[in-house]
Formats: C-alpha cells, sequence, structure tokens
C-alpha cells in the first residue's frame, strides 16, 4: 500500500488525523518526517477549493498521495460567520486560538441564546497526477460564553454539544474520534483512501 502524507502543519490538526489513522493499516507520514516545509495561501472561496489547493500542491511537492483539509465554524446568529476564515477570525495579527474564541464571543454578546452552530469539514485526497476528490462532515452543537474543558484547540472549548452535556474539549480522544467533524469526514473519505492507496 502506498504512503500517505497528511497535509497540513498545523499541530493540532496532525494530532487529530495521526489519532483518526492509527489502526487503518494505512501507512501514513507528515510533512515534518519528510522535511517538507510547503505554505499553501487558503485563497479558495469555498471549503473545497482551499482543500483541494492544499491537498494538491502537498502531493505534488512530495510525490506522495496526500490528504488535506479545510474546515470552519459557522454560526447561525452571524450569518455562517468565520466560516472559511475560523483560522484567521480576529481583529488583530498574530491571534491565537483564545483571542479568536474571545472575539467570536463579542460578537455574540448581544445576540439571543441559544447561538446555534456547527463544525464542517472537507477533506481533499490529491494524487501527484492531479486529480483530487472530497468527502464532507458536520458536528451540531452552540457555542456558550464559558470556556470548559482542555483537550483540542481552536474554538473545541466554547463549542458545546447539548446532547452530551459537554464541550468539544471536554470529549475524550475516543469520543472526538467518532463525533468530531474531521472524524465523520474521514470516514466518509475512507473507502477513496482505500481504493487510490491501493492501486
Amino acid at each position: 500500500m502506498k504512503r500517505l502524507l497528511i497535509a497540513t502543519n498545523n499541530q493540532g490538526k496532525v494530532r487529530e488525523f495521526q489519532e483518526l489513522l492509527a489502526g487503518s493499516g494505512i501507512d501514513f507520514v507528515t510533512p515534518a518526517q519528510i522535511n517538507l516545509q510547503l505554505e499553501v495561501e487558503e485563497d479558495g472561496t469555498n471549503y473545497e477549493e482551499n482543500a483541494g489547493k492544499k491537498a494538491i500542491a502537498f502531493a505534488n511537492a512530495s510525490g506522495l498521495i496526500s490528504l488535506a483539509d479545510d474546515s470552519g465554524l459557522e454560526v447561525e446568529a452571524l450569518g455562517g460567520a468565520p466560516g472559511l476564515y475560523s483560522a484567521r477570525y480576529s481583529p488583530k495579527p498574530g491571534a491565537k486560538d483564545k483571542d479568536r474564541r474571545d472575539f467570536l464571543l463579542e460578537n455574540l454578546k448581544d445576540k439571543p441564546r441559544p447561538w446555534k452552530a456547527h463544525f464542517h469539514a472537507t477533506i481533499a485526497i490529491g494524487i501527484p497526477n492531479g486529480m483530487v476528490q472530497f468527502a464532507e462532515g458536520d458536528c451540531f452543537g452552540e457555542i456558550i460564553p464559558e470556556e470548559r474543558g482542555s483537550g483540542g484547540f481552536g474554538y473545541d472549548p466554547i463549542f458545546f454539544i447539548p446532547e452530551l452535556g459537554k464541550t468539544m474539549a471536554e470529549f475524550s480522544m475516543d469520543e472526538k474520534n467518532h463525533l468530531s467533524h474531521r472524524a465523520r469526514a474521514l470516514m466518509a473519505a475512507m473507502p477513496i483512501l482505500q481504493s487510490v492507496l491501493s492501486e
């Protein structure tokens, strides 16, 4: 079976994909493991364009089948924002995850609760010949005004799932590996991965 490159420099995403792919039988590597330094500008108009652009760029640079994703948090009360710009959602340069969470809550404070929201992920599987295939996943919940939990990254500490009574940052790794938007997108992508990696 061919190797799969996890096409991201985001260490939070790298850890998630390593957990999600563990036990899958897929031989995967990270950019750091093959000394690949590549930054891809995410200037697409939707998740699919951004994910596809990253997957093809990493596939062409490495010669390996590459898996990239683009994901975002969409909040109903903000008209779907931050959406595509979730990782850059801040009025100041060099913002950290906590700054983005604070900015989101500041923009929501005058809106009536519950602040319904969902995480969306689009996974792209790029092959060095230029072909790319996609899969998607969603996780629905709401934003809460106080942070809970120490796991995860990004908006996880304020993304609450009422049915479970906990935020994504309070998930066990096993829960996250089954319920997160990225986990659901990867599950949808597995038939594609098994096919292209075994060719």
